[in-house]
């Protein structure tokens, strides 16, 4: 197990004073190192004698995820390329991803919060913790993976689907521990009756589950299901993955490791700081992330944060489970959409209108996602053979955008309904409370 109860159960003074130091040298080296940073602090007068303590951190400015799209792919790296050891990215609006790179100690830091939050669950060197997060670009497979083999744990990197697979193997492997998203466990729980495998056969006793909003009615369920305690972790790519909070054994929020990411509260709107306890966007600035620090990073989840100290005894704020997004992105199946990635695929096509409907919805626990596409008329033929061919190839350019499979339901003109306001492109059935 990995208990740093020295940054965990820091007192605050303490606390914000190394909070303070790591600001200071983060703000030098992206000044220096990141022209976009350098332009932006200049811009609004500020140099990096300016940032002397953790209360300028409101003096900096922001950044956006369209921020890391215009700088697409590299140029918010404050290192050189050859000091870049791995690449990981999540979708974009338009077709390109947002990158974000790690260096060797990035990557060490990153494996150390990951297994300080599985140690949060308690795991240890003895458990097999069978990892069934999508490895690649996706930061979840690898995040995990790393920090559980940190910890000392068996690790099986049998990645996400496969489900036949996945309860062979915590039957056969006898593993104690799984992480997934929230609705693939459920999921998981489900096959597990209709596949008639006796629960008491497995050795499960903890899971964590991440990359999707989720409710404690389905916490209940799964619990139900697989016989486990479920966690809750929360992490975003851009910040680093996995592990930027994680729940303990009171489950009363999830702790920010905020020695290495520090969280402010905002409103959206007018960008106004909130006070602590407040509901308000999530915002987070890395102060020791290397290839890419990020200041004032907007995740647009939405949130509360709690300082009282935890019955753990970490002192490290909690942060509640995210009850919404302050902008329009979904997150299906842990892969995050915009409806305009939708938009933009269509508009390349002149077979269809850019009128569109995405209608997401939950079946047996895991997410579904409809998309109903506008034909033009002179398209919209009774040749069974031909709709279905485009029908098939909108489809396969939208998997290629979106990176995930949607069911393509072609519609007459005129049958998605129009609105003099912002158009309605979502109907979101999911009962998420």
């Amino acid at each position: 197990m990995i208990w740093n109860e020295h940054h965990e159960c820091m007192e605050r003074q303490q606390l914000t004073e190394l909070q303070g130091q790591r600001l200071r040298d983060m703000v030098e080296r992206i000044y220096f190192n990141v022209p976009f940073y350098r332009n932006r602090l200049q811009e609004m007068g500020i140099e990096p004698g300016d940032i002397r303590s953790i209360e300028d951190l409101q003096k900096l400015p922001f950044t956006t995820k369209q921020d890391l799209r215009d700088n697409y792919p590299f140029g918010l790296f404050a290192v050189p390329q050859h000091d870049v050891v791995r690449l990981h990215a999540s979708s974009g609006t338009t077709g390109k991803s947002t990158v974000v790179g790690y260096t060797h100690n990035d990557i060490m830091m990153w494996a150390e919060v990951v297994a300080r939050s599985l140690t949060m669950a308690g795991i240890t060197r003895n458990d097999i913790v069978q990892v069934a997060y999508g490895y690649g670009l996706f930061t979840g497979g690898l995040g995990v993976h790393y920090g559980a083999e940190k910890i000392g744990a068996s690790v099986i990197p049998i990645s996400g689907g496969n489900t036949k697979k996945q309860l062979q193997l915590l039957e056969d492997f006898g593993s104690t521990a799984i992480a997934c998203t929230p609705s693939y466990a459920a999921y998981l729980g489900e096959a597990l009756v209709e596949e008639k495998i006796d629960r008491s056969k497995l050795k499960l006793r903890a899971g964590i589950f991440g990359a999707e909003p989720w409710t404690e009615e389905m916490r209940t369920q799964i619990q139900h299901l697989l016989g486990l305690k479920a966690y809750d972790i929360y992490g975003l790519s851009e910040v680093i993955g996995p592990g930027v909070s994680m729940e303990c054994a009171c489950q009363k929020g999830m702790h920010i490791f905020e020695d290495h990411f520090i969280p402010e509260i905002i409103d959206p709107e007018t960008c106004e700081v909130l006070p602590y306890g407040t509901l308000g966007e999530l915002v987070f600035t890395t102060v020791t992330k290397e290839a890419m620090p990020l200041m004032r990073y907007r995740t647009r989840d939405l949130t509360r944060l709690h300082f009282e100290q935890c019955d753990c005894g970490r002192t490290l704020v909690r942060m509640e489970k995210c009850v919404g997004r302050s902008d329009d992105m979904l997150i299906i199946r842990g892969v995050n959409l915009f409806p305009s990635q939708v938009e933009s695929v269509l508009l390349e096509m002149s077979e269809t209108r850019p009128h569109y409907l995405l209608v997401v919805d939950r079946e047996n626990n895991l997410d579904t996602l409809e998309i109903q596409v506008e034909v033009e008329e002179q398209f919209f033929s009774d040749e069974v053979k031909e709709l279905e061919g485009l029908r098939k190839r909108i489809q396969s350019n939208l998997a290629s955008t979106l990176g995930l499979h949607a069911a393509v339901r072609l519609v007459e003109p005129g049958t998605i309904e129009r609105s003099m306001g912002k158009a309605q492109r979502v109907v979101d059935k999911r009962k998420l409370k």
